[in-house]
Formats: C-alpha cells, sequence, structure tokens
C-alpha cells in the first residue's frame, strides 16, 4: 500500500479534532465543526478536561490566533501577511481543516492565475455540444466553498495579477458570485469565508487595491519573538516530517537546532544574540521554513550517508545554500559572519570547519 508523502492537516490531526468535536459544548456558528473556542485550543494546544493532550500547531500569540478566529466567525474575510517563513499557509491550513473539515479548497496564487480559477471555468466538450449550461460550467474551489458553507484558501494572493484579484471584491463583499452565461449567481451558504495569504517579500508582489483590502480583516504573523520559541517550532516541525519522509536518521540534537536557529536569527536581525556585534545581512530572508529545510536536508545526509546522527559537515552545504542566494553579495556577507562570529566561539569550531570546507 503507498504512503502519502503529506497529509492534509484534516487527515494528520483527525484524532484531535474528533476529540475536540466530542468535548465541544460552547456555541458553534453555522456550519462550523467547532466552537471558535475549540478552533483556537486545536490551533494553540493544550489539556483537554479529560486528559487529553491536544499539540500546539501555532507556537506564538494567542491573542493573533484570538483575533484570526474571531474575523471568520463575522461576515469578513481574513488575509494572513508577514515575511515568508512565519507559518501563514501553515495557519491558513489548520483554520480551514477545524472550521471546515477540509482544507483542501485551495486556489495556488500565480503570476499566471486567472480570473477562470478563481471564479469559475467551462468543460469545453460539453460548452460546444450544449452551449452554457450547468453540467458544462466547472466550479472553482471559492465556488464549492461558496455552495458548501465552507472556508476557501487563497495562497500567495500578491502574486496573482491585480486585475485577476479584485474579481474577489463581489464574492466578498455581496457575498454571492454572478454567473452572466447562464443568467444566475450562486450565493455563499453561511459559514463560507476566505482565508488569503500573502508576503512582504515577493519580488513578484501585485499591491492589493484599496477595494480589496477594505474586504480583509489583515492579521500580520511576526517571526518568532523568541529564540526559544523558533527552536520550539523548528524541532517539532523536523519531527513531524522526518517521521512522514520516513529519514533514518535519529531526532537532530537541541545543541544542533539551537546553532542553525541562532545563525538565521543574527543575520536576519544584522547582530549578535548578545547585542555586542553588528554584522551585515544577506539579501535571503533565513525564515523559520528555511532552518527546518536546512535540519531535514541534514537528517537525510546523516541518514543515508552517514552514521544517523546529525552533524555540522551534514548541515554546512544545506546552510550555506540558504544564505548564500547572491553568490557575490552573499558570499562576502557569510565569510565575514563565519570570521567574526562563527570562529570566534569555541564551541562552534566544529561547525566553522564544516562551512569552510562547503564553501
Amino acid at each position: 500500500m503507498s504512503t502519502v508523502m503529506r497529509q492534509h492537516a484534516e487527515q494528520q490531526f483527525a484524532e484531535e479534532l474528533a476529540e475536540l468535536a466530542k468535548h465541544d459544548t460552547r456555541a458553534r456558528p453555522a456550519n462550523w465543526r467547532l466552537s471558535p473556542w475549540a478552533v483556537l485550543r486545536y490551533l494553540m494546544g493544550g489539556r483537554l478536561d479529560n486528559g487529553f493532550e491536544v499539540t500546539p500547531k501555532y507556537i506564538g500569540s494567542e491573542r493573533l490566533m484570538e483575533v484570526a478566529v474571531a474575523t471568520l466567525a463575522t461576515d469578513r474575510a481574513l488575509l494572513l501577511y508577514g515575511v515568508p517563513g512565519t507559518a501563514k499557509s501553515w495557519v491558513s491550513e489548520h483554520l480551514a481543516a477545524a472550521i471546515s473539515g477540509t482544507s483542501t479548497l485551495l486556489v495556488q496564487g500565480t503570476a499566471g492565475t486567472s480570473e477562470e480559477q478563481l471564479r469559475y471555468g467551462w468543460n469545453y466538450a460539453q460548452l460546444l455540444a450544449h452551449g452554457p449550461s450547468e453540467a458544462a460550467l466547472v466550479p472553482s474551489p471559492l465556488m464549492q466553498a461558496m455552495r458548501q458553507g465552507r472556508i476557501a484558501r487563497v495562497e500567495e494572493l500578491t502574486r496573482i495579477p491585480a486585475d485577476v484579484q479584485d474579481s474577489l471584491i463581489t464574492v466578498l463583499s455581496e457575498k454571492t458570485l454572478p454567473i452572466p452565461e447562464l443568467g444566475s449567481e450562486v450565493q455563499a451558504v453561511a459559514g463560507f469565508s476566505v482565508i488569503a495569504t500573502a508576503n512582504n517579500r515577493d519580488k513578484g508582489v501585485n499591491e492589493l487595491s484599496a477595494a480589496l483590502k477594505r474586504r480583509f480583516n489583515t492579521v500580520v504573523l511576526p517571526v518568532p519573538a523568541s529564540e526559544d520559541d523558533e527552536v520550539a517550532i523548528v524541532t517539532r516541525r523536523v519531527g513531524e516530517m522526518s517521521r512522514a519522509l520516513q529519514l533514518p536518521a535519529e531526532p537532530p540534537a537541541l545543541k544542533e537546532v539551537r546553532r542553525i536557529v541562532q545563525i538565521f536569527r543574527e543575520l536576519r536581525n544584522g547582530r549578535t544574540e548578545d547585542g555586542k556585534t553588528q554584522i551585515k545581512s544577506p539579501s535571503a530572508t533565513l525564515s523559520t521554513a528555511e532552518a527546518i529545510s536546512v535540519i531535514n536536508s541534514g537528517l537525510a545526509l546523516a541518514g543515508h550517508f552517514g552514521d544517523g546522527v546529525l552533524r555540522p559537515r551534514d548541515m554546512a552545504s544545506g546552510l550555506v545554500g540558504a544564505v548564500v542566494k547572491d553568490p557575490v553579495q552573499d558570499t562576502v556577507v557569510w565569510n565575514e559572519y563565519l570570521e567574526t562570529v562563527v570562529k570566534e566561539r569555541s564551541e562552534w569550531k566544529d561547525l566553522y570547519r564544516a562551512c569552510r570546507e562547503a564553501l
């Protein structure tokens, strides 16, 4: 029997969702699988009255998640905004899974996303044979969500051309999707909403129009506030992904995770964690998601070509690849950081040598 590489949130955490639903006695908005309180508990984790432990999906400000859930309980759409790697898509997926029971009503935004992908398309064989009809209509995930009273997700909204973005305005303001070819419309069923994500570092950004911005409540997801928070996020996600990918390596030592996180935070912030040394920042974003990728890559190397124990030499090439995006500018920044920071830390000599060999 084949194993899927990545389960949807509602599949991976089905037991938690079922347990929350079983003990959730609070009021639920129309067509919500859980109450807003239970959705928040699913996101933030915690122990239920019966002792069942819910794992945290988001490590950060609980107030931000309260605002996000409360937004979806109104008639407003939700925009999750921030730099890449701040768990926007992750939060979007888990919100949809907890509220609607499915996170798959998804439109992935790209420069090539068309209005048909957001609204609806046509089965051209049916269209040519019988003309416009309900049978020839191909509903988009957004249209399906409207009909079913569920959450639709639009990823990377600012990657979508501006004129296509604006096709959302009628849906979000009037809660209806006109179908002029059929002289009809789809009216949103209670429970329908949209969660969109956007980042502010994308070179292909298409700014949202003022009219569209007004249709969203915006929640800005920050980078993890503390090193401990970021280490906890990386450790949890690496563990989950390693099990899913069946990597034949031991879980990484906390020391190695903390070193990668510290490097990323220092280069991102332009100074060492103790605040004593100013350093240059590379052009790369160096997000939490990239730290997870560096360690997973290292685990694959350690498991398949080493002794199964994650060591600095397993992480060095992934680390250099994450930092050095511009071969000229970033190489200078990385070399300077290695010589002035990494080399000077006596307990980091092994990492310094491994990174030197990887260049």
